[in-house]
């Protein structure tokens, strides 16, 4: 594997387990509201969780790439990244 295409990958698999972490902690958040703001917590957590998902698989197709496709998927790669950023904070 590329140097550099494996550094990426460990460096997005290191921020996933990162987000795993948060999301517990929101998930704890959520155990503890009551009401409609629980509901809110736990529809926002299944959201970050698919957006995970999608970030995993996307990581996952990044690791398998060719070397001449990998540039084209670090893209695909980058606009999860923001998204699931963007979506946590927003849940936070």
């Amino acid at each position: 594997m590329d140097s550099k295409k494996d550094a990426y990958v460990q460096k997005l698999k290191a921020k996933i387990d990162e987000w795993n972490a948060d999301l517990d902690k929101l998930a704890a958040k959520a155990d503890q509201a009551e009401g409609e703001t629980k509901i809110k917590y736990q529809q926002q957590i299944e959201d970050l969780k698919n957006k995970r998902e999608e970030l995993e698989d996307r990581v996952t197709s990044l690791k398998d790439s060719s070397e001449s496709a990998w540039e084209d998927l670090k893209e695909g790669v980058e606009k999860s990244w923001e998204t699931w950023k963007d979506s946590f904070s927003k849940a936070k």
